[in-house]
């Protein structure tokens, strides 16, 4: 442990610890993410492999739209179908 760590030792010492912790990681993530993509892009079915994933990206964007998007039917419209339903069954 170094000096400079040992000064921060309160809540603001530990809040600039935890994120240079984030950052550190972010940059180590983001670095072998670039590696990752570079041996991708080296492959030669790139082409395929990136139709393959604009195809699921745009399967997940659908999902996520229909999930989220679509809002639901309102309550007293479903109970207000139903009583014509049964209505219409009991020949009313």
């Amino acid at each position: 442990m170094t000096q400079e760590s040992r000064k921060l030792g309160g809540p603001d010492g530990q809040a600039v610890l935890l994120v240079a912790g984030v950052a550190d990681l972010a940059v180590s993530t983001a670095g072998s993410a670039l590696g990752a993509l570079r041996g991708l892009l080296r492959r030669s079915d790139a082409a395929e492999l990136a139709a393959e994933a604009e195809q699921d990206l745009m399967a997940r964007g659908r999902l996520v739209l229909e999930r989220y998007a679509t809002p639901p039917p309102a309550h007293l419209e479903i109970l207000a179908r139903e009583a014509m339903g049964r209505r219409a069954a009991d020949g009313v």
